[in-house]
């Protein structure tokens, strides 16, 4: 059987499982597994342990459920809520400026988080009810959320910069901080849409806006403070290097942990557990989706599906930017059906030798593949956060949440665009904090 044919044979059975409902990380792993007992018959077995196994067996992949328990910790307590009444308070007046504030409130929220259905999910529940009640039309109010819950996974800490640099043997100080700049830049360009879509749809201050004193907005601020200050405090030890990625993020975890329990009189077992319970649940998903992805791409490679295809774009006697662009139609693609972990374990090391070897950063690119990722995340058919919005709001029809998060996804291409002119958005910090890649 040739390669392309084995690929098309593979492809088609994960869209069959994905098709039926079942989890990703069993598709994922049911396809990897039914394709290597086809090639090699029982004696897979003697390698599926190990090999499911190498996938999640890094020192380096403690991080992931730090942070994700650093996310939970806010998530499931009254901190989130918190910080969206602070900036509700600062922005109410601006047009269109409960949106803003949401936007706002996912870009910080993703930095206590590096997850994006737990930041769509937390700043939904109380964002889209609030936006509604003040008279936005319900493209603005789901279409943002969605939007701005894609910033968890570019805005560090971002568990999916965390899986690229384990993935490419790539520093991930570096690459958190080539993710700083660019999540600002791509946050601004949502809130400048989200203003100019509410003054064309005709939403402007009026007498249902609220009126807010100094003095009311100056004492929200108190409560959100000590989390900026952890988040700051993780990514300075972690980009000063002081400490691991690993160690920055279990103090960050048991910080937020502290403060949350102690901010919030939280001193029953009862919320405790289910923090922990959330993080949990989230964490295992993320690594049996990387264990199951792990799995699939040996199966690609043992196939020889993985050398044919980076040998077909490898092999491209084309400009680079035009190699680029192949490549980002080939990650926009996997996006629209793979969750952002699953491609990046699959893909990026199968790209990183063709991007590098064509004279690109491979931390330029990191940032170029997670907003291909977090296109993924709002369009169809998987558009992971298109679910979580519908499953907060489940009153609003799924097209008007569609087509409320379409025009973000033009505002993405546009960064990418925008990166593409001017790279140095994306390098320019980490260079001149850590100095030029050797």
């Amino acid at each position: 059987m040739s390669p392309t044919l084995a690929g098309l044979m593979i492809i088609a059975s994960l869209f069959v499982l994905l098709g039926t409902g079942m989890p990703i990380a069993f598709a994922l792993g049911l396809a990897a597994f039914g394709a290597l007992y086809l090639q090699s018959g029982a004696a897979i077995f003697y390698i599926l342990g190990d090999t499911v196994f190498s996938g999640i067996a890094n020192l380096a992949y403690v991080s992931i459920p730090m942070f994700v328990l650093m996310g939970a910790a806010v998530a499931s307590s009254p901190a989130g809520s918190d910080l969206y009444t602070a900036l509700d308070r600062w922005l109410n007046r601006v047009p269109g400026g409960l949106v803003l504030s949401n936007i706002g409130a996912c870009a910080i929220f993703s930095g206590m988080t590096g997850s994006s259905p737990a930041t769509c999910a937390a700043i939904g529940k109380m964002g889209i009810p609030e936006m509604l009640k003040r008279g936005y039309p319900t493209t603005v109010a789901t279409g943002s959320i969605a939007a701005g819950g894609t910033l968890g996974i570019l805005i560090p800490p971002s568990v999916t910069l965390i899986v690229y640099g384990i993935a490419t043997e790539t520093s991930i100080g570096r690459l958190f901080m080539a993710g700083v700049v660019p999540g600002i830049m791509l946050t601004i360009m949502f809130m400048i849409w989200a203003v100019i879509d509410c003054r064309r749809k005709g939403f402007e201050l009026d007498a249902r806006a609220v009126r807010y004193t100094l003095r009311e907005k100056l004492s929200a601020l108190p409560r959100v403070l000590p989390f900026l200050l952890i988040i700051a405090g993780t990514l300075y030890v972690l980009y000063g290097g002081i400490a691991t990625p690993s160690e920055a993020a279990g103090a960050g975890a048991f910080l937020t942990l502290a403060v949350v329990v102690i901010a919030y009189r939280l001193f029953r077992a009862r919320p405790i557990a289910k923090i922990f319970g959330s993080a949990m649940r989230e964490s295992v998903m993320i690594m049996m989706i990387m264990a199951a992805a792990e799995l699939f791409a040996f199966a690609l490679s043992s196939l020889f599906i993985t050398q044919t295809v980076a040998g077909a774009i490898g092999g491209m006697d084309v400009n680079p930017w035009v190699l680029m662009l192949v490549i980002n139609v080939f990650l926009l693609i996997c996006g629209m059906f793979l969750p952002p972990v699953a491609v990046i374990v699959m893909t990026a090391p199968m790209l990183f030798p063709i991007v590098t070897q064509a004279g690109f950063d491979p931390y330029w690119f990191a940032i170029i593949l997670t907003i291909n990722m977090e296109v993924g995340l709002i369009t169809p058919p998987i558009g992971l956060n298109l679910f979580v919005i519908n499953a907060i709001a489940p009153t609003i029809p799924t097209k008007d949440i569609l087509w409320g998060a379409l025009p973000y996804v033009l505002v993405m291409f546009l960064a990418i665009l925008i990166l593409c002119i001017f790279p140095d958005i994306a390098t320019w910090l980490p260079n001149q904090m850590l100095g030029d890649v050797q």
